[in-house]
């Protein structure tokens, strides 16, 4: 059974899914019941009628400046989102502050005075999901018509006045000079009146003229500023607003406060208001019909709760008996041969570290070298989940992807071992010059078609389709031939092949993430695909898409690296941003070399598109790679980038590339069905 509800999920790289799919062996059974009554206890709660959330956009402000550090930054905004979205449920209002410096993070959310406390959590709920989209610019605002919520690394509470205030007017209909002489009235009133009413900006007036023409007004101030400032931020907003007259519709969007005029009754009733006959009627029926849903959801909650119980006595059977099987098969190793192969996890050989744990180099007494991963949890707390991703991982073998060789299920922590590859990873070469000087085109052009050849055979996986989750450069691992390997599964999931998608907690690294995973939570390939482009671009160009190193190697530091390459793409200067590492000229066939350069920045352009359906299957983007003959098709823009440099260029051959891997008859020679 799948429920629907709202769920603040987050973790410590990913941000909230505010609205997401629950299955039931997810949730304790009185929640359930929550959500079985959800409708009627809302409408007995915060009235009987619901009103609009008035929850479309009307603009979104991104800044222009990068955030300073992503680890600080991400956990910051998203501690900050979860404390306003909890006072904007309690109360309509929230501001919250987590941390300091260039990283912290200010935040401020509040819903317009006639929303109920429902809709203003379905408007919050909408913005919470837009918002996001503003990174890697630390600060953004968006405006609503039932909400507003903004976020910045500066303290701006009291702010009422700013360069980015502005007007949005309608241009549907011209009204006549008595709307206009009403609306200007309709403004007056409610400006007066706001400043005072209950020493918050929170009113609304209307005024009703000839004609059957009308004027409604809203005005709102955010709860932060004092009644003098609420008052100036209103002054400038009307009268800027004015402008917008003779048209239907006007919206000034300041700072400190919003203001809308319109031709129809955009407005909701008013909350306060006493109980009518009719109210009490309902009320009485709402509690009836409230007492019968509670009756039928406590039977079917405990239904639910006993089988939970059964599923979890079940799964820690499961992973009782795989720990068994584990500990009698040659992938155990016993925890004091571990230790002492690794010097007792000695810094000297420390070779890094994840997200998930540390990575040591060992020698087992036969001599053979390997990695040991030395997990941060402690796996009596995870056995389930270990032992899960130990049989993940353990399933699958390939060329291109490091072999699990074994863990230690048996000691006082959780280790994994894994091959061990002698020259690391990737980004100890790709982001430093000096190392660079190694990485010649060939060598990267390896690097890429062994990563596609691994992430294919992940994806198209006739058994069970697996989901990285985390490629990027650290977690690419190179031989001593410079041949490439994925590592660290410990974000992978893997889901049946009839499923579209699954759901999930946010987790990943910032900057290879795609955005409708991000907002959403809807796991699928194509996350991979996205992460696996702008690997693709730092490849050709040297630079990581963590923005602290674009300011190291690159002038246009204010952009992230995917705004750089459409920039660049569609002015036909891609050159400019190659890495100096690759050089031409030391290739006899140099002018095909510089076309597989142009192809491989080309098709990472095309896998880092914003809209999912866009990306090529990681088969088709390798073929794209491998065809000498046909030309890519052209890409549309990437997430994140400036709407001034949005315009494709027209010029470019479109070609209909296949994107059913099934029509790829031989993805490692390039050849290929073009049905």
């Amino acid at each position: 059974m799948d429920v629907y509800g709202f769920a603040n999920s987050t973790d410590r790289s990913g941000t909230c899914c505010v609205m997401k799919k629950i299955r039931s062996s997810d949730t304790h059974p009185m929640s359930t019941v929550g959500l079985i009554v959800h409708p009627l206890v809302f409408m007995f709660l915060y009235g009987f009628t619901r009103g609009d959330p008035r929850s479309e956009t009307v603009e979104v402000m991104c800044g222009r400046q990068l955030e300073h550090n992503t680890t600080a930054y991400v956990p910051n905004f998203l501690a900050v989102m979860d404390n306003v979205g909890n006072q904007i449920r309690a109360g309509g209002f929230g501001k919250s502050t987590v941390g300091s410096g260039p990283d912290g993070n200010y935040g401020l959310g509040q819903c317009y005075g006639d929303l109920s406390s429902l809709d203003c959590a379905l408007c919050y709920a909408e913005a919470r999901t837009v918002l996001p989209k503003c990174f890697p610019y630390n600060s953004g605002r968006i405006f609503l018509d039932g909400c507003f919520m903004r976020s910045a690394n500066y303290s701006f509470f009291t702010e009422y006045t700013g360069p980015e205030d502005n007007i949005k007017c309608g241009n549907a209909t011209r009204k006549s000079r008595v709307f206009e002489q009403m609306a200007q009235q309709a403004l007056q009133e409610a400006t007066d009146k706001a400043p005072g009413n209950g020493g918050y900006a929170k009113a609304s007036a209307l005024r009703s003229g000839v004609l059957n023409e009308s004027a409604y007004v809203l005005v709102n101030c955010w709860r932060t500023l004092n009644e003098s400032s609420c008052r100036a931020c209103l002054k400038n907003a009307s009268a800027s607003v004015v402008g917008c007259l003779p048209w239907s519709e006007g919206r000034a969007l300041n700072t400190g406060c919003f203001l809308r005029y319109s031709d129809t009754n955009f407005l909701n009733a008013d909350q306060s208001s006493g109980l009518g006959r009719r109210s009490i009627i309902a009320m009485v029926a709402a509690i009836g019909s409230a007492l019968m849903v509670i009756g039928v959801g406590l039977t079917v909650g405990v239904f639910m709760w006993k089988q939970r119980k059964l599923k979890k006595k079940r799964g820690a059977n499961n992973a009782t008996r795989l720990a068994s099987a584990l500990y009698d098969s040659s992938l155990n190793f016993k925890y004091s041969t571990l230790e002492k192969a690794t010097g007792g996890f000695s810094i000297s050989n420390k070779l890094g570290q994840g997200g998930f744990g540390t990575v040591y180099k060992g020698t087992l007494s036969d001599g053979r070298e390997i990695a040991v991963k030395r997990l941060f949890f402690n796996n009596k707390h995870r056995v389930s989940d270990f032992y899960n991703e130990v049989n993940i991982i353990s399933s699958v073998e390939h060329k291109n992807l490091v072999r699990l060789l074994g863990c230690s299920c048996s000691g006082p922590e959780s280790l994994l071992v894994y091959e061990f590859l002698p020259n690391k990873s990737l980004d100890r070469f790709l982001f430093d010059r000096e190392n660079g000087k190694a990485l010649d085109w060939r060598k990267r052009f390896n690097i890429i078609t062994d990563t596609a050849e691994g992430l294919s055979y992940l994806h198209e996986n006739p058994k069970v389709k697996i989901i990285h989750r985390d490629i990027k450069a650290s977690n690419i691992l190179l031989d001593l031939k410079f041949r490439a390997k994925i590592a660290d599964f410990g974000l992978a999931r893997s889901f049946q092949g009839d499923k579209s998608h699954i759901s999930t907690a946010i987790a990943g690294t910032l900057g290879y993430m795609a955005p409708e995973y991000i907002a959403h939570g809807q796991l699928t390939e194509k996350a991979d695909v996205y992460s696996f482009g702008v690997l693709m671009i730092e490849i050709v160009t040297g630079i990581s898409n963590n923005r602290s190193k674009i300011c190291e190697y690159d002038s246009e530091s204010s952009e992230s690296l995917l705004t750089q390459a459409w920039k660049h793409f569609q002015s036909g200067t891609v050159e400019q941003l190659m890495d100096p590492n690759i050089t031409l000229d030391r290739y006899a066939d140099g002018d095909a070399v510089k076309e597989e350069v142009m192809k491989m920045f080309h098709v990472g352009l095309l896998c880092t598109q914003e809209i999912p359906t866009f990306r090529p299957s990681v088969s088709c983007a390798l073929q794209m790679l491998l065809d000498r003959e046909k030309q890519p098709p052209a890409p549309t823009k990437p997430p994140f980038t400036d709407d001034a440099s949005m315009e494709l260029n027209e010029t470019k051959e479109n070609v209909d590339w296949p994107r059913d891997p099934s029509s790829i008859a031989n993805v490692s020679t390039g050849s290929y069905d073009p049905r």
